[in-house]
């Protein structure tokens, strides 16, 4: 079956920290959710790649994800070139998702905004009719497994968004998670070896009791913008469309 939403981020822990309720509140109301983890985080501060696989795995029970998987690119050099963008176009055109989340194109750390342009410019491919991606890839890795390559047809999601929680911007809306928040802050606690209490990276991480607090409060000013308890911020390239004024939600005055 096709996934609906399928969000894509450079490590993983880090749609937990940006969208997860959204993932959750969609899951929720029917729709098939799925993240694509660019990295496997062999490079991180706290924790190896296989701990935070299983925390990984952990964190998309509590949401509710059906799909969850994660490239081989290396943790700390995510790099848009021909290569990567074709790993990601054959995930596209194998889950076929409606819609794409994307993190904001700006932001602290270049893994993050590498791939927002490195994922908007997957989906253009992924639509392209004459790209063998199968064949792309196997030119450059003659040891390149047929048995995980399918023969899935072009696919191009119909709406990219951008989540920017990540960046401070103001968002072009959000989404109300206020029933999803608490889920959501366990789906972030899932990942015990980045957010416990421990020396390595103590002046990278806040303290664990700080970690709510931090959440909750980005949470609530996003919230408050909707007139909602809490809320996750996007952004989109395009115009929107508004059929009836008369069902604009969020009041003016």
């Amino acid at each position: 079956m096709p996934i609906d939403v399928l969000a894509i981020a450079a490590h993983r822990d880090d749609v937990e920290q940006t969208c997860g309720g959204t993932l959750l509140k969609m899951a929720q109301l029917g729709h098939r959710t799925g993240v694509l983890d660019l990295t496997r985080g062999e490079l991180g501060t706290r924790g190896s790649a296989e701990e935070r696989a299983q925390e990984a795995a952990a964190a998309a029970r509590i949401l509710g994800v059906s799909w969850r998987e994660a490239l081989d690119i290396p943790d700390g050099r995510v790099e848009n070139n021909w290569e990567n963008r074709l790993k990601v176009a054959q995930v596209i055109r194998e889950q076929q998702p409606r819609v794409i989340i994307l993190p904001y194109w700006q932001g602290r750390h270049p893994d993050h905004y590498t791939t927002s342009i490195l994922g908007y410019e997957a989906c253009f491919l992924s639509g392209l009719a004459k790209l063998d991606i199968n064949q792309a890839l196997s030119t450059r890795h003659s040891s390149f497994s047929e048995t995980i390559a399918t023969k899935a047809p072009p696919h191009r999601p119909f709406k990219i968004i951008y989540a920017t929680l990540y960046f401070d911007i103001r968002p072009t809306f959000v989404i109300d998670i206020s029933h999803q928040f608490e889920a959501r802050l366990q789906s972030l606690m899932a990942y015990k070896t980045q957010f416990s209490d421990q020396e390595a990276g103590q002046d990278i991480f806040p303290a664990q009791a700080e970690i709510r607090a931090r959440v909750e409060a980005t949470a609530r000013f996003y919230g408050m913008m909707a007139g909602v308890t809490y809320a996750e911020p996007f952004v989109q390239k395009e115009v929107g469309l508004v059929e009836d004024v008369m069902t604009i939600p969020v009041k003016s005055i």
